[in-house]
Order: structure tokens, then C-alpha cells, then sequence
């Protein structure tokens, strides 16, 4: 299943159309999209949190009751809150990751934007940055760029662009891999 070309297909994909479905119609899309994003940073940061949402050794209600309590100091409560219970009372809570992406992608989706990720091996400058933004809304026909731009030194330089399902690695650290193996079947 597809919605304006974002992949719906499987468990996670279905939660989030039906979560994306709901919170359109309580125009509640934004306070929904920020509450998700805000567990996600929980996630992020607790390896308990992780482990309690990705381990099946939990029952649904402790789950719940645990999620309760994180909720509750996250200050995280509506849809979002009521949504994060039922997968946890549904036993899908291990698909919260990727519910909660595909639930971005369809609110980015509907506001017209596109996410991008760039890896670079320094931080980038504001005007490359921008420049970078302006390239990658130019190859979109001109929408808006959500961008994430990661630093990652192992690269040596260069940059690694995903946009969409695409890519472009044009880090040196592939290009140093390209000469290893062509010397390796010169010699």
C-alpha cells in the first residue's frame, strides 16, 4: 500500500496511516507530529526505554504502565499519548520506530516537503548549508527540504547525499576505496 508515494505496506505503515487519518481529523497533525518526535528523542536517549519498547518480555500492561509514567514526565498526552497506549496494548509496540517515521514521512509528504540526509565529514558552514538546500530543492522541481546534516569524520571529506530513495556518495573515503580496489586488480 502506497499514499502519494510513501510506503505503506506492512504493520508499521498501516499504524501510522491510521494514526496520520486520526489526527487529520481532529486537526491535531502538528501537536501529533511534535509529541511523536519527542518520544523518538526519548528513545534515542534511554537504552531502558528502547529495550522496554523492543523486548517481548513485557506484558502488554506493563508496558502500558511503564509508558504511563514516561508519558506523564514527557508531558506527552492526546492522540499521540492515547496511540502510543493502544500499540503497546496491541503488542506492536516494537514497531514504534518505524510507525513513528512512517508517520513523518506522511505528514512531510502532505505539507510538501521532502527529507533529505547529508554526511559530512565536518560541520558544515551556514552558506553551504544553504547552498546545499538550494541544490537539493532545485533537483526536487523546487519543494521544500526538510535537511539532516550529520558529521561523520570517517568519510575524510567530501559528501554522502540520501534523498528520498536515492544517493550520492561523493565522499573521499569511497573514492580511496574505488582506487584501492582498481590497484589490487592492476597488481
Amino acid at each position: 500500500m502506497a499514499q502519494d508515494g510513501v510506503d505503506l505496506s506492512g504493520v508499521a505503515g498501516r499504524y501510522a496511516f491510521a494514526l496520520y487519518e486520526l489526527a487529520s481529523e481532529q486537526r491535531a497533525t502538528e501537536e501529533v507530529s511534535r509529541s511523536l518526535a519527542a518520544f523518538q528523542r526519548l528513545l534515542g536517549e534511554s537504552a531502558d526505554l528502547r529495550r522496554l519498547v523492543a523486548s517481548p518480555v513485557f506484558t502488554a500492561a506493563e508496558q502500558v504502565k511503564a509508558l504511563d509514567a514516561v508519558l506523564r514526565a514527557a508531558e506527552i498526552g492526546g492522540v499521540a499519548a492515547n496511540f502510543i497506549r493502544l500499540v503497546a496494548t496491541k503488542r506492536r509496540l516494537f514497531a514504534l520506530p518505524d510507525i513513528i517515521a512512517a508517520f513523518q514521512r506522511l505528514d512531510e509528504k502532505a505539507k510538501g516537503l521532502v527529507s533529505a540526509e547529508a554526511i559530512v565529514a565536518a560541520p558544515l558552514r551556514p552558506d553551504h548549508e544553504s547552498s546545499l538546500r538550494q541544490a537539493l530543492s532545485a533537483a526536487t522541481g523546487g519543494k521544500t527540504i526538510n535537511l539532516n546534516v550529520k558529521t561523520d569524520p570517517s568519510i575524510v571529506g567530501g559528501i554522502i547525499v540520501k534523498l528520498g530513495s536515492r544517493m550520492v556518495d561523493a565522499s573521499v573515503k569511497t573514492k580511496l576505496n574505488a582506487i584501492r580496489t582498481r590497484m589490487k586488480e592492476v597488481g
